[in-house]
């Protein structure tokens, strides 16, 4: 990756390298069993909740940024921590991108219309019981976002060059079943980018960007 083009982290530069990406078993799966090998036995794999996220790849020309949030203290699960716009796929979604673009909408107020569908990669599969379906799209800019706060607590968008460059993906690790559990961390302006959301992040740039 020549690190000195502006252009290799355009939104232009991106949707090329996911529609020009070589195709690949969609059944396959990536998560954390990926990073963690020595915990598949721990790792559910079947009767997962099905969920999507939107990895919303913003068009500011040559220097593309990408839009998390940080959950409310009040949710349920993951709760405080940076996450992608996304949450469960209702059986009334007819797809993982409409659930992924619904989600958007009720977290953060980005509309549809603004996005453009790029992709999708394969499902990720996360130790908390989750099968996330992270949906590839960019936005058009000068948009304005309204946070739900029941749900969300700020937005913040992170330069894609950043959130690309493999030195900035550090790994930090805990025990968990008396074994050592290893996870990338990404801490970028005051925010912390780890866990599910840094486990995506790094599944993209292995992708389209190693």
């Amino acid at each position: 990756m020549d690190r000195l083009s502006k252009s290799h982290f355009s939104a232009r530069d991106f949707r090329e390298r996911v529609l020009h990406a070589h195709p690949e078993d969609v059944s396959r799966d990536y998560g954390d069993h990926y990073f963690n090998p020595g915990f598949a036995d721990l790792i559910r794999r079947d009767n997962l909740r099905a969920a999507a996220v939107l990895v919303p790849v913003v068009d500011h020309g040559e220097e593309a940024s990408v839009i998390l949030t940080k959950r409310t203290e009040k949710l349920r699960n993951h709760s405080g921590q940076v996450a992608f716009p996304g949450g469960r796929i209702d059986a009334a979604d007819p797809s993982p991108e409409f659930a992924a673009l619904r989600e958007t909408q009720e977290e953060i107020g980005l509309s549809s219309d603004r996005i453009e569908i790029v992709g999708r990669m394969p499902d990720y599969v996360s130790g908390s019981g989750y099968r996330i379906a992270p949906v590839l799209g960019i936005v058009r800019p000068d948009f304005h976002l309204r946070l739900n706060p029941h749900e969300v607590d700020v937005a913040f968008e992170v330069p894609l060059r950043f959130l690309m460059d493999p030195a900035n993906h550090h790994q930090g690790s805990r025990m968990w079943h008396d074994r050592k559990w290893v996870y990338y961390d990404m801490p970028y302006g005051g925010q912390r980018i780890w866990g599910v959301t840094a486990g995506i992040i790094r599944t993209l740039y292995e992708r389209y960007y190693a």
